[in-house]
């Protein structure tokens, strides 16, 4: 085993050219610091230095030393520096809708994750039901989900505007008959709006293309596969809104809710902060 003080003093001696100065580096006599490399000569079984008066130079055995020992004792400096650090701060689980996933919050995700070194974070994509379930199950700590307007509950809630939409290049003909619909599986609050206002309009319809995957939906619509019910920001350039003037009057209000486990830790509330900023900026931009 070499001894990282008899190293440190080699490597100081190096550095500063001399037995003096490198004393003064790492805080010894000058005889101690030649006390040092001569142990250090001795561990090895080889001269490290040329000494030829003041002037004091590797020999070829110190010189193969010497990267080593920057080595060594720079992987100490980073040992000690990770034992010194705070405990981490433990794990975020946070659930989000694909569309948010898809949208500018990896970024917002991935700068907060920078910033806060000791904490895992474990972000979970889903269809809003699902995340709503399994923070009510305690598998979650924050969750972003779409929900009914008007429910109860939550850090932080912003109104959703939803709309119908077709292929821009490839419109369906829908004034009549069954009207083709696209989304996601069975569960899902913008599936459910749709099929209900299609109802409700006496009008009839069949599921065309079923993803569980938004860019999966986004591509069915674009290719004219049929009618969907997507977010503001999940609209793309080649989807075409439809408004009550195509005969397609709006969904039922949803809203985006921001919720947290009852004994949601410190790092979690302060995601939630960072995500609360984030969509009332979204919100801004799309009012």
């Amino acid at each position: 085993m070499l001894d990282l003080e008899l190293l440190r003093s080699f490597v100081s001696v190096v550095d500063s050219g001399g037995f003096t100065r490198a004393g003064e580096r790492v805080h010894r006599t000058q005889s101690t610091v030649s006390q040092q490399i001569k142990r250090l000569e001795d561990d090895v079984g080889q001269p490290l230095l040329n000494r030829n008066g003041k002037d004091v130079t590797p020999t070829e055995a110190g010189e193969r030393l010497l990267s080593y020992a920057r080595r060594l004792l720079s992987l100490a400096e980073e040992a000690r520096d990770v034992v010194a650090r705070p405990e981490s701060e433990g794990a975020v689980r946070l659930g989000v809708p694909e569309d948010f996933a898809a949208y500018r919050l990896t970024k917002l995700l991935a700068a907060f994750s920078r910033s806060h070194p000791g904490l895992r974070l474990d972000v979970r994509a889903d269809q809003s039901a699902n995340l709503k379930r399994e923070l009510e199950r305690g598998e979650l700590d924050l969750a972003l989900f779409k929900r009914a307007a008007g429910e109860k509950g939550g850090i932080a809630v912003w109104p959703e505007r939803v709309h119908w939409v077709t292929s821009k290049s490839h419109p369906r003909d829908v004034s009549t008959g069954s009207v083709p619909l696209i989304g996601f599986p069975t569960g899902c609050l913008y599936r459910a709006g749709a099929i209900h206002a299609l109802e409700s309009a006496g009008r009839s319809w069949h599921m065309t293309y079923t993803s569980s995957n938004l860019s999966g939906i986004q591509a069915a619509v674009a290719a004219g596969m049929g009618l969907s019910i997507l977010s503001e920001m999940a609209i793309q350039a080649d989807h075409r809104v439809l408004t009550a003037k195509d005969g397609f009057a709006p969904i039922d209000r949803t809203e985006v809710a921001l919720v947290a486990a009852p004994d949601a830790s410190h790092a979690t509330l302060r995601l939630a902060d960072r995500l609360a900023e984030f969509c009332g900026t979204v919100q801004a931009k799309a009012a």
